[in-house]
């Protein structure tokens, strides 16, 4: 994994363990056989193109309302 990527990554996400989450679930679905949605380089592996993607705005997340609100 790239650590400038997990650095600029962090900054978008603002928690680390929702970013482990998002990238977890990400780097899932390509292993399933989705597509990227950015541009790969070299041999990136699949943490790096989930983190990328976050970098460049093409994942994101939605918090999900606590219960009662």
């Amino acid at each position: 994994m790239i650590s400038h990527l997990v650095d600029e990554a962090a900054k978008k996400v603002g928690s680390t363990p929702l970013l482990v989450n998002i990238v977890s679930k990400r780097v899932r679905q390509l292993n399933a056989g989705h597509k990227p949605m950015v541009d790969t380089l070299g041999r990136m592996g699949l943490a790096d193109i989930a983190l990328k993607e976050i970098i460049e705005g093409k994942l994101t997340h939605e918090a999900k309302p606590k219960d009662g609100q």
